[in-house]
């Protein structure tokens, strides 16, 4: 059964073509088909294209297809081409000519439309509850290891004194910029868009704002064209979001790779945490944080493949659609799930005493003897000059390290005005 089905034959090769794989991924957002279908069939009886009793059977149908989704025994079988067509023959099926009144005032474009704002709506909650999970478990490590000092790097050369107080702290801010996005994101999603049904309205007396409010809008997409060109903007906006987050976490990962490292031997993991080589019984890798790092580099391509597919296309439907679908809900369930290994794998981090007599650390402390020289009355410009002659001449002797005071620095990271900024997202 197909919801455009004429009655004429179909060519198989084109029918599998357009298909693609939407059975599989309309599993994602068969929920929120269901819950937009009692919304939409609720408003018909309200505005009185359907009686109180076809409301009724309708929602207990509705209601026992929610049951097989939770039990697991809910399928979308090879004979239809999506849930929506499965879910209109179930009611079919059960309720007869009253299963077929479900798409009154309705097309399958709105309905994709709100089944995927209803799925993005809810797991951008749940992105950033998940990140926000990330970013209290670095603000506790922080704080519990900001007294280690820690060299920082420019250009990846010794540069001056960090710690990793400061490092764990400085991820947990800037997801917090993530987190902002993933708030803007929700808003743009956040807009009810059914009732717009093919793009151009419905002549029926349709009450939207019905929909809104028992969908859980916060408000709707009053131009019944620019919901439809909301699908892909949607897309767009999300995997951007996506993206910004994923960029966040594959440069920490980076900083891990690099930190577990002989040559750097900051950090270790528990041998659990890490695996092996075939042939080199000593290789302990953080394989972990590799493919951590190399997902979150997908899922920034992903967010360039929605513009592509998109940036292009004229007002109304156009099947190049379907193509957004998959790769956005790819990157919502991939983020949710790096998310989960990241907070359980940098939970049970472990942080290294640092030799910072080292050789290779005799230069780390140079901005701070400059300093030095300068609150002894010498402009900033003549105290760099020796200092700079003294590590040409090979004479330069490390000062004892400097307590940073001011906000945001080593010795004071403002790990309490950083949660707050959290809290108010």
């Amino acid at each position: 059964m197909k919801l455009w089905d004429k009655g004429l034959a179909i060519d198989k090769k084109i029918e599998n073509f357009t298909v693609g794989n939407d059975r599989e991924l309309d599993m994602h957002i068969a929920e929120y088909d269901l819950k937009a279908s009692r919304a939409h069939a609720r408003m018909l009886g309200e505005v009185g294209i359907l009686t109180s009793e076809e409301v009724k059977n309708i929602e207990e149908k509705l209601a026992k297809l929610q049951q097989q989704l939770e039990n697991g025994t809910f399928q979308i079988e090879e004979d239809f081409e999506d849930v929506h067509s499965k879910i209109e023959f179930e009611l079919t099926q059960t309720l007869g000519d009253t299963g077929k009144k479900i798409h009154t005032a309705r097309s399958r474009n709105d309905q994709v439309l709100v089944a995927m704002q209803l799925y993005f709506k809810e797991n951008l909650k749940e992105i950033s509850g998940k990140t926000k999970q990330l970013i209290d478990v670095l603000l506790g490590l922080a704080e519990k290891h900001q007294e280690k000092l820690l060299p920082g790097y420019t250009h990846l050369q010794v540069a001056m004194p960090s710690s990793f107080g400061l490092w764990f702290s400085a991820y947990a801010e800037l997801l917090i910029d993530d987190l902002y996005l993933l708030e803007a994101g929700l808003k743009v999603v956040d807009q009810n868009p059914l009732g717009s049904a093919a793009g151009y309205g419905s002549s029926f007396p349709i009450d939207r704002e019905f929909t809104t409010k028992e969908l859980g809008f916060s408000t709707l997409k009053y131009n019944v064209v620019a919901a439809q060109l909301g699908r892909g903007k949607c897309e767009r906006t999300v995997t951007s979001n996506i993206a910004s987050v994923s960029n966040t976490l594959s440069r920490f990962a980076m900083d891990i790779c690099l930190y577990m490292s002989q040559n750097f031997d900051f950090i270790t993991f528990p041998d659990e945490l890490t695996t092996g080589s075939s042939i080199m019984p000593h290789k302990k890798n953080p394989d972990v944080f590799e493919l951590i790092r190399g997902k979150c580099n997908k899922l920034q391509s992903i967010a360039n493949e929605m513009i592509l597919i998109t940036n292009n296309l004229p007002s109304g439907y156009h099947r190049d659609y379907q193509l957004i679908k998959e790769n956005s809900i790819y990157a919502v369930e991939n983020i949710k799930e790096i998310l989960d290994i990241f907070i359980h794998s940098i939970a049970l981090i472990k942080v290294k005493d640092i030799n910072l007599q080292d050789e290779k650390y005799k230069y780390l402390f140079t901005v701070d003897s400059i300093n030095d020289l300068v609150m002894q009355g010498k402009s900033f410009r003549e105290a760099y000059q020796i200092i700079g002659g003294q590590v040409q001449e090979g004479t330069y002797e490390a000062a004892e390290g400097k307590k940073h005071s001011h906000l945001g620095s080593k010795d004071n990271l403002a790990l309490e005005e950083i949660k707050r900024k959290k809290e108010e997202v």
